[in-house]
């Protein structure tokens, strides 16, 4: 009897024998299925969606028979995992033949998500699991493990990378959030721009929309740019599986273990993903609300936020014609006389605008992030209130959900708007003319116009200090030692630190208080530090600290029982220490002032702004314009002017034989060598 026979009568080796029956029942040769660069095929659809308005895709399918994608989002998700992006050329022979079993599982519509047990692709960092030599322990943990499996987040990217090109298109200049090219820094830069002169602003929070979604909404969004019966089933099936964590995210027993201090300290694998730093986790502890938290919808893990997008996408347009609908230009009016996007606008600083007055122009704006969308609305209160009644409705027919009136605020400029950890209000401007007759005072203090002021919230810094036990109190705070980095080495912590202090100058880039919040932020650092090394190092208070490693730290500092130990100079000159960097922004004069770089109204991304430059220069019709505009012609064209001159010329001098003549060919000869 052979021993695939024997194998076959044995109980339980069906789930054994499935993932390498799959293989061996492939006839094709993966690597003669690669043939295109997948760069190529997603440029190719992005300037095909880009280029002109497009029908529903019907046949994505085609797509998804590509190996060359699968093996990019294999690529991607495997430097995700590990840091490090493997070469094409260096995957083995059975990644290959597991990425074509998984390619044609999913394209013959038997992909099911979340099967931990029977996978027919593993991570690298992923052991075979055999069901004989689990214990019933072992097999329990990994059927509830909230990690989703590695085939799900490949099959995740491969549909990202062919939806992002067929929706990018279609989505409001309005959105910005889980967008290439977009981030808060463009909402913050969008809103200084754009939001000057409005009164009443509606904060709004719709993330109960996103959390309670029906699965037939996102799918009913879906279908109007796909058509495709057996992706959109794909898609329906993921969305009705129970929801998993984030790729990356830990387990709720592990941070269970970690808040009880009983995690176990084991030495990580070469290609395990390395743990996020101390100053990385502590910037992450400062997320702003809008951006805290990622949607996430059943299996669909890292195309969660994409579907959402999809989602809001019908609320975008519709306050897109609300926009439209609600301005009503003034003659009378400095600003916005005859439509919506001219006025004296001077991107380089807060835009001057008059505010008040009974003759003035009304005008709404709006702009979302994620979940949190702000409306600026230019006229009464009782416009906004109106605004808000048709925000609910419309979310309520459209998405099933009611939202109270707490979810969407209505808040005058003057008592301030945190958006993004920021705080949005107005500077009222006074006339400064004084007369000698008065004495020298103002004449009238009547407000003529207002500057636009988007500040960082410095109660909210105090709050996440607080939370990360860096300081106590509000509004007082006091610094307390950062007992994390108690047993890093001093140049160590001063390194860690210093990156945390530049990302949060980089992210209070466009904030009018920069230097206020960052000075703030360098002191709290520096005393948790000085705190820190006074217990260390048996110092007893911070001045003494600063009397030895001086204001930034930067000395060297040992304690005093130690005085056998070599000098730190000696050992940084046998390389056997590090060098001690200081803590940045010790002083006010070395914190950056607030980027006021110019930021136009209509701005879109780089990457759409070379799209766009890219499908102009395939247009016969675009050089056209420009020869009959700007007398610009093709090179082409002009090299054989050069030649046909050269050859008229040439002729010429030797029938005519005329010295002027022969002098213009010689220097057309010399610019055409």
């Amino acid at each position: 009897m052979s021993v695939r026979t024997k194998m076959k009568q044995l109980p339980g080796t069906k789930s054994m024998r499935y993932p390498w029956q799959q293989r061996r029942q492939i006839s094709q040769n993966p690597e003669s299925l690669l043939k295109e660069d997948p760069l190529e095929i997603l440029s190719n659809l992005w300037i095909k969606t880009f280029s002109q308005p497009q029908n529903p895709f019907t046949n994505l399918t085609g797509f998804l028979s590509k190996l060359d994608l699968w093996v990019l989002a294999y690529q991607r998700t495997y430097a995700h995992l590990t840091g490090s992006f493997p070469p094409r050329n260096a995957l083995h022979s059975h990644v290959l033949s597991d990425l074509l079993s998984l390619r044609n599982t999913v394209i013959r519509g038997k992909f099911l998500w979340n099967t931990k047990t029977h996978q027919l692709i593993r991570g690298p960092n992923e052991k075979p699991i055999s069901q004989h030599h689990l214990s019933r322990r072992q097999l329990q943990s990994i059927l509830t493990s909230q990690t989703p499996p590695f085939q799900d987040i490949l099959v995740q990217q491969v549909l990202l990378m062919i939806f992002e090109p067929i929706f990018e298109p279609g989505f409001s200049s309005k959105s910005h959030a889980f967008r290439p090219g977009r981030n808060p820094h463009t909402v913050i830069r969008t809103i200084r721009s754009n939001f000057a002169g409005y009164l009443w602003f509606l904060k709004c929070d719709i993330s109960e929309v996103l959390a309670n979604v029906d699965v037939n909404v996102v799918v009913a969004s879906l279908e109007k740019a796909i058509k495709d019966k057996k992706v959109l089933n794909l898609i329906k099936s993921g969305l009705k599986a129970p929801a998993n964590s984030r790729l990356g995210e830990e387990d709720e027993e592990d941070s269970k273990n970690k808040k009880k201090g009983r995690t176990k300290k084991r030495i990580l694998n070469e290609n395990e993903r390395k743990p996020d730093p101390y100053w990385l986790r502590t910037f992450f502890d400062f997320a702003p609300q809008e951006a805290a938290k990622i949607p996430n919808y059943g299996c669909c893990g890292i195309l969660s936020p994409l579907l959402a997008n999809v989602c809001l996408n019908e609320l975008d347009h519709m306050m897109e014609q609300k926009i439209v609908e609600f301005f009503r230009p003034c003659e009378r009016d400095t600003i916005w006389k005859y439509s919506m996007d001219d006025g004296c606008h001077n991107p380089a600083w807060p835009e001057f605008v008059p505010s008040s007055g009974k003759e003035k122009t009304r005008k709404m704006d709006f702009i979302r992030f994620g979940g949190h969308f702000l409306v600026g609305i230019r006229g009464p209160r009782q416009d906004a209130v109106e605004m808000r009644k048709e925000i609910i409705e419309f979310c309520e027919r459209t998405f099933g959900v009611r939202l109270d009136n707490s979810k969407i605020e209505v808040e005058h400029i003057s008592r301030g708007i945190q958006f993004l950890d920021h705080i949005i209000c107005r500077r009222v401007i006074y006339p400064t003319l004084r007369y000698t007759a008065s004495g020298g005072n103002i004449v009238s203090e009547k407000g003529v116009g207002t500057l636009l002021s988007v500040s960082a919230s410095l109660q909210q810094c105090i709050r996440q200090f607080r939370k990360l036990k860096l300081v106590k109190g509000d509004k007082d705070p006091e610094p307390l030692p950062c007992t994390p980095m108690l047993y890093s080495g001093h140049a160590h912590t001063n390194s860690q630190m210093n990156k945390f202090l530049e990302t949060m100058a980089d992210w209070f880039r466009y904030a009018d208080n920069r230097r206020k919040v960052i000075g703030f932020c360098a002191y709290v650092v520096r005393s948790s530090l000085a705190k820190l090394y006074a217990a260390r190092y048996r110092l007893k208070s911070r001045a003494k600290v600063y009397k030895i490693a001086s204001r930034d730290l930067s000395r060297p500092l040992r304690e005093h029982t130690n005085n056998s130990a070599p000098e730190y100079s000696d050992l940084l000159r046998m390389g056997l220490v590090d060098a001690i960097e200081g803590v940045q922004f010790s002083r006010m004069s070395s914190i950056p002032s607030c980027d006021y770089t110019p930021f136009p109204r209509n701005w879109i991304p780089d990457h759409e702004k070379v799209l766009h430059e890219y499908i102009n220069l395939q247009e016969p019709k675009f050089f056209y314009q420009l020869h009959k505009q700007h007398r610009i012609c093709l090179p082409q064209d002009e090299i054989s002017h050069i030649v046909w001159q050269y050859k008229t010329l040439g002729v010429r001098r030797r029938l005519c034989g005329d010295k002027g003549i022969e002098n213009a060919s010689e220097k057309v000869i010399m610019n055409v060598t």
